[in-house]
């Protein structure tokens, strides 16, 4: 191979590698769709969850509203494995086996239920694929609703949503960060008052 074309090559590969460690820049090429958040909701799904060693899948409800969740992990057969309830005035943690633990806040026995140490704070943003001032959004689709966006160091990628509508709700979710990852296929939304 003469030695011009070799160094083409190695310059190209070079470039590519550098590419490749480049910071993403978020594509503005949709205007960004206005999303509101709802105050309570309801949403029935499919979840599976790994910390990158173990892996948990099964059915998922989760009870949102404003000063109260409720989120209920059942298995793929439909028995209850747990059920997390959390307020201002703190969490409880009930499992299958029908033990307690009981903490100040979701995030620390959200863990024990998901296997994934995930903001729980976030969580209601992340599914209704809402944004807010520490969020970045990374990538828009058409309609300008997030397809890809950053959030505490998480990615969520979101892979659909119900319909075209700028306003319509995410249905399929991909949630990481390094080895975690938490995939939600939301079947049903029902919105509360």
């Amino acid at each position: 191979m003469p030695s011009s074309r070799r160094r083409l090559l190695v310059a190209g590969a070079a470039a590519a590698l550098l590419g490749a460690c480049a910071p993403m820049t978020a594509r503005e090429d949709a205007v960004a769709a206005r999303r509101a958040t709802l105050p309570s909701f309801m949403l029935e799904g499919r979840l599976s969850a790994t910390d990158g060693r173990q892996a948990a899948s099964g059915r998922v409800e989760w009870a949102h509203a404003a000063t109260a969740d409720r989120l209920v992990l059942l298995s793929p057969l439909g028995q209850i494995v747990a059920r997390l309830d959390s307020s201002p005035a703190g969490a409880s943690l009930i499992q299958a086996d029908g033990s307690r633990l009981d903490s100040a806040s979701a995030d620390t026995l959200l863990p024990a239920v998901l296997g994934v140490d995930v903001p729980a704070a976030r969580l209601p943003l992340w599914v209704q694929g809402a944004t807010d001032g520490g969020t970045q959004v990374r990538e828009r689709d058409g309609a300008g609703r997030p397809l890809h966006v950053i959030d505490q160091g998480w990615r969520i990628d979101y892979l659909a949503y119900a319909d075209e509508r700028p306003e319509s709700l995410p249905t399929r979710l991909d949630i990481s960060r390094g080895d975690a990852r938490i995939r939600l296929i939301i079947d049903a939304w029902t919105t509360q008052p």
